[in-house]
């Protein structure tokens, strides 16, 4: 296995943004690309990395590959990489070498971890609402809610063609709307709630693309995709179910 990338940039900022959720990984290697399925320790998030074999300078795959690996290690070396760098991964038993390419050539060696979970797959949901929306109005919104509150709800009304992002404190509030002038809409009537703690970790990702897909149903999980040229990042997020005394 060598894999080559001329934008480690990619690779670092997909990690950095899943290093937020989990701290070990499955890294799967495949003739179609570099791939992680994971679900956060609380089991109340997944995340997904799919990085195509078209962004990679070189690709050499005999066959496939599972990496075991510790974020925060794999974090610290990324972060070595600049402007201009290339960076070369290879596996050598039970060893990720990493070179770092630039005016200086840096090798680093990451023991890879067992990891005992069984494999995760990304489960098949199905959304009543399809909304296409600037990351930046998205994250904007995402960051007024968490002032007030440590949740909150989306909803989306047919009629009026709007979708809501709202949170509600004990004494403050806090409210975006969009009409179909800012997002393309795919809605019907619905409304669910959302940890903001978690929704401000999956924004981060407006880094990787000026877009993000949001779909989701009444009190049921949302699915939050960002999509570039060269990777795709996907969250999905279970409701907040209030209840009752």
């Amino acid at each position: 296995m060598l894999l080559k990338l001329n934008e480690p940039k990619i690779l670092a900022d997909a990690i950095a943004i899943i290093s937020e959720l989990v701290t070990e990984v499955r890294a799967k290697i495949t003739k179609q690309g570099f791939s992680i399925i994971a679900i956060d320790p609380a089991n109340v998030a997944l995340v997904s990395l799919k990085i195509p074999t078209s962004a990679f300078s070189q690709f050499d795959v005999e066959k496939d590959e599972e990496l075991g690996l510790n974020l925060d290690d794999l974090k610290s070396v990324l972060r070595r990489c600049g402007i201009g760098s290339t960076l070369v991964l290879q596996r050598e038993d039970n060893t990720l070498k990493m070179q770092i390419q630039d005016k200086v050539k840096r090798s680093f060696s990451l023991a890879l971890i067992d990891i005992d979970s069984e494999e995760k797959q990304i489960p098949q949901l199905e959304f009543v609402n399809r909304i296409e929306i600037p990351s930046s109005h998205l994250s904007e919104a995402i960051e007024d809610a968490s002032i007030v509150a440590d949740a909150c709800s989306l909803s989306t009304n047919k009629k009026d063609s709007l979708f809501i992002i709202d949170a509600k404190g004990s004494l403050n509030s806090a409210k975006s709307e969009f009409t179909s002038d800012e997002a393309k809409m795919q809605i019907s009537d619905a409304k669910a709630k959302y940890s903001l703690e978690y929704l401000q970790k999956f924004i981060k990702a407006a880094r990787i693309s000026d877009k993000a897909v949001l779909q989701f149903s009444s009190d049921y999980p949302c699915k939050l995709d960002f999509k570039s040229q060269n990777l795709e990042l996907s969250f999905i997020l279970a409701p907040r179910v209030e209840t009752e005394d």
